[in-house]
């Protein structure tokens, strides 16, 4: 029997194994649908808009949008959930020999935000305001714990069952989360602020969380 090839650190077998033609365009669909509702949001407020409106701004039948996501809201999720995977994307290139604070301060300095990112920006602020929406948020967050687990365990080399890589894992992603919201919250009325000032949240964010509880 053949050896499987060996997996990167911080990657696991499942990460290496290519989407097929069909996952590409059902995440290609989901990705326009949850722009789409952003839009839609935006413009006429989240009550007012139904998700027969966001199917036909899309171009497909509802019953199809439906077949997708169970609610009007849930539909921002891939949008929601592409600023932790591109965080995680980030994660799977850290150096052994760097601390992560120095890794996000260095990932930011030379990186570039998705182009997406301001209508990322414009739904965070919505959640803050919105329960439905604000409950997508947190569920983007829980989906992300058990792969930052997986990558914080295969660095440390222990287990994701441990209870200090669950500990870890959600101290970072609750960095991660609090430094989106307050780079949102506090950018509002600014869409020239970009990687400079986010990686500031970030930083001041993972600070914050290294230093432990101070109580």
């Amino acid at each position: 029997m053949r050896d499987a090839p060996p997996t990167e650190p911080g990657r696991t077998p499942e990460d290496d194994v290519r989407p097929s033609l069909v996952q590409r365009r059902k995440a290609a669909l989901r990705f326009e649908i949850a722009r789409e509702a952003v839009r839609l949001f935006t413009s006429q407020g989240v009550t007012a808009t139904t998700g027969e409106q966001i199917a036909q701004a899309v171009g497909i039948s509802a019953r199809t949008m439906w077949r997708h996501f169970p609610t009007k809201e849930s539909c921002v999720l891939p949008l929601l959930s592409a600023g932790l995977d591109f965080a995680v994307a980030e994660l799977r290139n850290w150096p052994a020999e760097m601390s992560l604070l120095d890794f996000f301060a260095e990932t930011c300095r030379v990186g570039e935000l998705p182009a997406y990112t301001p209508v990322i920006l414009d739904l965070i602020r919505m959640t803050s305001t919105d329960p439905a929406l604000r409950a997508v948020w947190l569920q983007a967050h829980d989906d992300a714990l058990p792969v930052l687990g997986r990558l914080l365990a295969q660095r440390s080399g222990g287990s994701a069952d441990d209870l200090s890589v669950k500990v870890h894992a959600a101290t970072l992603n609750g960095a991660l989360r609090a430094a989106a919201e307050d780079f949102a919250q506090r950018y509002a009325d600014d869409p020239a602020a970009s990687g400079e000032e986010i990686t500031a949240c970030l930083l001041a964010a993972l600070r914050a969380a290294s230093e432990g509880l101070p109580y």
